[in-house]
């Protein structure tokens, strides 16, 4: 049993994000049915926190899982947001699965930066093929130095580039 769940606040739209998220995961390759909602509250008609707008119908707590993990999330106001201190890894199979992700979790361009994307919710992301880790961690230090070196300059992780640089090959 998981002992440690991440708990995410969200501002006033957790329903809507968790939602996605849990289409994203489940319509990623091979990981079909594994994310899901568990349970959901809502806030009701006078359950308001001191300074905060009007949140009925809202969120109170949702549990769901991702990709077998479990989840809290709530809508709690505006009063703290997301920042790039604390990120999702996403380990990918390979390059489609890369690709997946990417394409769906990556929404501002500006904070892309070695596998790491942002959401249009805020929440970052990293978005890895395995192969990264098992390149990285090489006893050949040149290999996995040129690994590191090329994986610094990207934006998406591109596996072919990483291959590329791990066989010490032109890019």
């Amino acid at each position: 049993m998981q002992k440690i769940t991440p708990s995410l606040w969200f501002d006033n739209n957790c329903e809507e994000a968790v939602r996605y998220y849990i289409d994203v995961f489940n319509g990623a390759p091979n990981k079909k049915g594994e994310s899901k909602i568990i349970s959901l509250n809502r806030y009701e008609k006078g359950m308001n926190t001191p300074g905060m707008p009007e949140m009925e119908g809202k969120v109170l707590t949702v549990i769901f899982e991702l990709a077998g993990h479990r989840f809290m999330a709530l809508d709690g106001g505006p009063i703290f947001k997301f920042n790039e201190s604390i990120s999702f890894e996403v380990e990918c199979d390979n390059q489609e699965e890369v690709d997946y992700f990417w394409e769906r979790l990556s929404a501002v361009k500006e904070s892309e930066q070695c596998g790491w994307a942002k959401d249009k919710f805020g929440l970052t992301w990293q978005i890895v093929p395995k192969i990264l880790g098992e390149m990285l961690s090489d006893e050949d230090k040149e290999k996995s130095h040129r690994v590191m070196n090329a994986m610094l300059k990207m934006h998406k992780i591109i596996v072919k580039d990483l291959e590329a640089a791990y066989y010490n090959n032109k890019l």
